[in-house]
């Protein structure tokens, strides 16, 4: 069976099941928008295989498909959002077109986000402000999968961290990632695919190494980045920690283990210490430390000089941070994206459940 379609079928899919769900045209462009994104430039984990994932917690009422993000604090360079429990596709690029509005007039902007739910790609939120040649940063918590190094309770979760710089001649520097060693999502491909995982990823819930891609569904946990103490897990959970906190300690959305699972059958806890999940979006002007053209010219001469880096023998050349995802994008607006087979069958099931063609 051929399972690949263009960007275009995908994205009027998409959109057509926000519209079911009560989104206005725009809040249903928008969060098509950023899923195709994902899709096209290779993290299949965050695109169309997660639309049911936002249907079932739209069932379940812990999305609001209508919102009113709004401003519920700020300084000039700072602010606050309630996303009105919102769909994180929508209430994310909201707050960061904030940050750069904000960054336009003091040189940068940071705004923190409450009350909100999962908002796809990190690199969708902070590639906004390429367009306005500034740099941006996002980051979001998560639901908590993720063990502490040395601990098997799941107190953080895989909470991604991006940032997108700007250069002249070169394509922008995107270096968008999970804090743990591969995101849930990958996971997620993994089980659709009947394949194990890499050792490094996952723990058993007595905290033993596994293969076992089902291993979060037993009991056990993601692993920190770095996979063990011995080669770094406590940097996987410090930048873990650090995303947790600002996105959700700063704005007063709910932090650790109190996140909203983003999976429907699990209940969110009855004792919550904020409202939703929490994001933290910035914006800087690079003309707010260098004039831009110089900044724009070092760019390039840093990632030129990257790309020219002597090679292990027998490896590939070195890759700069968004070199790979704009690769895909190119291959995959021009042939297709291809879905896996059990994506397909759980987007025809939620075709027919809100009656919309695919």
């Amino acid at each position: 069976m051929n399972n690949l379609y263009t960007e275009k079928t995908l994205r009027d899919f998409a959109y057509n099941i926000f519209i079911k769900m009560g989104s206005s045209e725009q809040h249903a462009q928008l969060a098509s928008d950023v899923l195709l994104q994902s899709d096209l430039r290779g993290i299949d984990s965050h695109g169309v295989a997660r639309l049911s994932g936002y249907v079932r917690l739209w069932e379940a009422g812990r999305i609001n498909t209508k919102p009113t993000p709004k401003v519920i604090h700020e300084t000039p360079s700072t602010a606050v959002v309630d996303g009105d429990q919102g769909l994180g596709l929508v209430v994310a690029p909201y707050a960061m077109n904030i940050a750069i509005e904000k960054a336009k007039t003091c040189g940068t902007g940071w705004v923190a986000v409450k009350n909100s739910n999962h908002f796809g790609i990190a690199g969708y939120h902070s590639m906004m402000a390429l367009q306005h040649d500034m740099i941006g940063i996002s980051m979001t918590n998560a639901s908590p999968l993720v063990a502490p190094t040395f601990s098997t309770e799941r107190l953080l979760g895989t909470n991604p961290i991006c940032v997108a710089i700007p250069a002249g001649v070169q394509p922008p520097f995107v270096a968008d990632f999970a804090t743990t060693t591969a995101a849930n999502g990958k996971l997620e491909i993994l089980q659709r695919k009947n394949e194990k995982a890499p050792v490094g990823w996952v723990q058993t819930k007595e905290g033993e190494p596994t293969t076992n891609a089902h291993g979060v569904k037993e009991g056990g946990s993601l692993i920190p980045l770095g996979s063990d103490r011995e080669h770094g897990s406590h940097k996987g959970f410090s930048l873990g920690a650090w995303v947790d906190i600002f996105s959700g300690v700063l704005s007063g959305a709910n932090y650790g283990p109190w996140v909203p699972p983003f999976v429907s059958f699990l209940a969110p806890p009855a004792d919550p210490v904020g409202e939703g999940i929490g994001h933290f979006v910035g914006a800087m002007r690079v003309d707010a430390f260098r004039p831009k053209e110089d900044f724009f010219k070092h760019m390039d001469n840093w990632i030129n000089r990257f790309r020219q880096a002597q090679t292990i023998a027998g490896q590939e050349k070195v890759i700069i941070p968004g070199d790979p995802e704009r690769e895909q994008e190119k291959i995959r607006s021009k042939e297709g994206i291809l879905l896996n087979e059990m994506v397909v069958e759980d987007l025809k099931e939620i075709a027919k459940k809100l009656q919309v063609s695919f």
